[in-house]
């Protein structure tokens, strides 16, 4: 199905308006900047005159901080999540959505407040056109575009979007959509440009990220000697910014808010990275040193949440990299971690 992007952005703001129940719709937007780098994205809800910026790389924060909440009332329980639009989800983030799903619903405990966001929301994923510069979901397993978890993709050729189906759901936004505007079927050529302009793409991540290419066993992560751990981790701070920024972090600490007869439960982000994360009710702490809690995140990434969930717990995004006061590339230090493997066995 394919319908003009003008056409698109008109339906998008209606249901920002109210049309079909929907209370917002909520999309990547440019970030004005003075600066000549490349051009950064955020999250917001859609307004007039501000077109989403809805087929470039991904944005500043991931998607995961629409659903799971900094900081979140999860006792009581308040169905009070609106039914909305999120709009413009890339690849590497919806990977990452789709994970947490797997911790927050389906580990044999639902987290109400996560439950809540995610039903109410119905996912429309969106093509990478272009990368940035720390973009690497080629080197675990991804690719930049969604072949699986959206509602409704969008995939840009021309002054047009090509839409898939994801999900019954996705079937009747676009049947309101056949409804408010004018769409086709999408032709051969149209598939063809589509092919390639995805080649092209993929072909941009994977020279841009050829020198940091690695086997993707990463089974000897815990076998590492701790001086190569002590070596990758010498600069980091323990600031926290990488696990906060990052798209499959979800460790949390609860707090009892409780006031008088008022039983109240409040979620909120923790850190791995932060030196009371592991701390007991003694003081003592299992990871007292930096490298223990560096190595700890490695193995979090590419081990533990490979065992726990059956996928890298990594999608590539890149956002550890720009985030990392220390800049510490991660893209390099696995490459490095990994070398130290090979060279061991």
């Amino acid at each position: 199905m394919v319908v003009s992007v003008r056409d698109l952005e008109f339906f998008l703001t209606k249901l920002n308006s109210g049309a079909a129940g929907f209370k917002e719709v909520i999309a990547p937007h440019k970030i004005q900047s003075s600066k000549p780098a490349k051009p950064s994205f955020r999250f917001d809800k859609l307004k007039d005159g501000n077109a989403p910026a809805l087929n470039s790389y991904r944005s500043i924060d991931p998607v995961k901080i629409l659903f799971y909440l900094m900081r979140e009332k999860v006792y009581p329980v308040q169905d009070t999540a609106p039914k909305r639009i999120i709009a413009g989800v890339k690849a590497c983030d919806l990977k990452a959505l789709l994970l947490i799903d797997k911790a927050m619903l389906e580990s044999g405990f639902t987290d109400p407040a996560y439950y809540q966001w995610r039903k109410n929301a119905l996912i429309i994923s969106a093509d990478c056109d272009e990368i940035c510069e720390t973009c690497h979901c080629n080197i675990v397993g991804g690719k930049p575009y969604s072949d699986k978890g959206f509602d409704v993709n969008l995939s840009r050729v021309n002054n047009h979007y090509i839409l898939a189906a994801g999900s019954a759901q996705g079937s009747e936004f676009i049947e309101l959509l056949k409804k408010e505007v004018s769409v086709k079927e999408n032709s051969p050529e149209d598939e063809q440009h589509l092919s390639e302009k995805r080649k092209k793409v993929f072909d941009l991540l994977v020279n841009q990220n050829e020198k940091y290419n690695r086997p993707d066993d990463y089974s000897g992560f815990r076998k590492v000697k701790t001086d190569v751990w002590e070596e990758e981790s010498k600069d980091c701070v323990g600031c926290g910014a990488c696990t906060n920024i990052c798209p499959t972090c979800y460790c949390l600490i609860l707090n009892d808010e409780s006031i008088k007869e008022q039983f109240v439960k409040v979620r909120s982000y923790d850190s791995c990275q932060w030196f009371g994360y592991a701390r007991v009710a003694g003081g003592g702490s299992p990871r007292h040193k930096m490298t223990e809690r560096f190595r700890n995140r490695y193995l979090c990434k590419f081990d533990y949440m490979r065992h726990n969930f059956g996928e890298l717990g990594c999608t590539g995004c890149g956002r550890c990299t720009e985030a990392c006061t220390a800049q510490i590339d991660f893209r390099k230090a696995v490459k490095n971690i990994s070398n130290s493997v090979l060279v061991k066995s």
